[in-house]
């Protein structure tokens, strides 16, 4: 059988206890930061981090001899594996966030990119080895409607200009708060599954026309 020589670690902090003047604590934390003096530091053994591996290495006694081998996922430091993820999870954010602005569904890729990440984010909570790319992507959804909060105040402006049951009240008076709470409340009170299921129906009708005269030209 072919021996390894493996490297494993583990992270022990090291602390120290320090008194600084200073006008506030956030200026008390940065002087400490900068002090380099580590003369009374303590090693912190009751918060050590987990064992992870390192390193890999083919025969006997060969670390940093030859070429390392990869680690596998799962062997690495959980900490690290997570703060990697966050990279990844801040990039697929960006671009959420960016076809939610152009009011554009979210690309195909993106859908492909956020299963995966997904699935490495569980895996990562697993302690198991991350999933190949790609991972199968859910299945696409529509948006059948939307509540824009710049068309409800819009909406406001006309109510205010013909209902006489609120004289007094301008437009500026209903605050971007009230407004948010309001879309908020009609979104989760607000029964739309008579017009999604007619909505569905009629999509379910177009897409088998659409089928039946492909498979029947003329």
């Amino acid at each position: 059988m072919p021996a390894y020589t493996i490297e494993t670690t583990y992270t022990l902090p090291i602390f120290r206890h320090g008194t600084y003047i200073a006008d506030t604590p956030e200026a008390a934390c940065n002087a400490a930061l900068g002090d380099d003096n580590w003369e009374s530091s303590k090693k912190d053994r009751e918060s050590a981090g987990e064992i992870h591996v390192t390193g890999i290495w083919e025969g006997e006694n060969t670390a940093y001899a030859g070429s390392p081998i990869a680690i596998p996922s799962q062997l690495n430091e959980a900490i690290h594996r997570r703060a990697h993820h966050f990279e990844i999870l801040l990039g697929l954010l960006k671009m959420l966030f960016h076809d939610v602005q152009a009011a554009q569904s979210p690309s195909v890729d993106w859908l492909a990119k956020s299963a995966w990440a997904i699935a490495r984010g569980e895996a990562i909570l697993a302690y198991a080895p991350d999933p190949t790319e790609p991972a199968d992507a859910p299945k696409p959804s529509h948006i059948l409607a939307r509540l824009e909060e710049e068309r409800v105040r819009s909406a406001i402006a006309a109510v205010l200009e013909v209902d006489r049951d609120f004289d007094g009240l301008s437009v500026g008076s209903v605050s971007d708060e009230e407004i948010q709470s309001a879309c908020v409340s009609i979104v989760t009170t607000m029964d739309l599954s008579d017009a999604i299921s007619n909505a569905e129906f009629h999509a379910a009708m177009a897409a088998i026309r659409a089928a039946y005269g492909r498979h029947h030209p003329g």
